[in-house]
């Protein structure tokens, strides 16, 4: 006489099926729930020579095997959100102090424009002057590396390819002294954190010289003579 048992415990089921001389054990783990404890409450043993009890057996077997593929999606699902979050958090362990940064290179451009300001001659300056401005720009060299200590790099970009990832173009210059969409002039450095930008860097582009332009000047100089 075959026979079908379904046992729910705490933490798992096991299905035994005797099939004439052969057992099979199958052990399926999953978190009960009330409809579940419920299933396996009303399920004793079943024997399995009356036709009524192998439609119930069949029953049973699609019921477990959704259950299976109802454990094997909610595994799935809290993999793909354990894998979420750890990008999550390292994301936020990298950027988060972004404000602050994006605060912090602005006294350091402050800091930039004052030391740009002093003239290249010094001789007429007094000795506490010279002093001060020397250690001035130990400071700043000692901020700037300090960024790059924490992945905040500068971005200096004159004479590259114009990139409106990490540039802003405040201005043209007209120019046939080089190709054209170059930085030819660096208002203002940028800055990125990590791969993520801070700030781009505000810059001139060149632009071509229209040719209209030249030909009406050659034609007003030749008219002139």
């Amino acid at each position: 006489m075959g026979l079908l048992a379904l046992f729910l415990g705490a933490a798992a089921t096991y299905l035994f099926v005797n099939e004439g001389n052969r057992v099979k054990i199958d052990k399926i783990t999953f978190c009960p729930t009330e409809e579940s404890e419920q299933f396996g409450k009303t399920v004793a043993l079943l024997d399995l020579t009356d036709p009524l009890n192998k439609a119930q057996k069949e029953f049973f077997l699609k019921e477990i095997k959704e259950l299976k593929d109802q454990l094997m999606r909610t595994l799935a699902d809290g993999e793909n959100l354990r894998k979420r979050t750890l990008k999550e958090v390292e994301q936020a362990k990298k950027y988060s102090h972004i404000s602050f940064v994006r605060d912090l290179v602005s006294s350091v451009d402050n800091l930039k424009r004052a030391l740009d300001s002093i003239p290249e001659d010094k001789s007429n300056l007094s000795e506490p002057i010279k002093n001060l401005i020397l250690g001035l720009e130990i400071v700043e060299k000692e901020i700037v590396t300090t960024l790059e200590k924490n992945n905040i790099k500068q971005i200096s970009p004159l004479g590259e390819k114009f990139d409106y990832n990490f540039h802003q173009a405040m201005f043209e210059i007209p120019t046939n002294d080089c190709d054209p969409g170059l930085i030819v002039e660096v208002s203002q450095n940028g800055y990125l954190l990590y791969d993520r930008l801070v700030r781009p860097a505000m810059v001139g582009i060149s632009k071509k010289i229209e040719e209209k332009k030249d030909n009406q000047e050659k034609r007003s100089e030749s008219s002139e003579k």
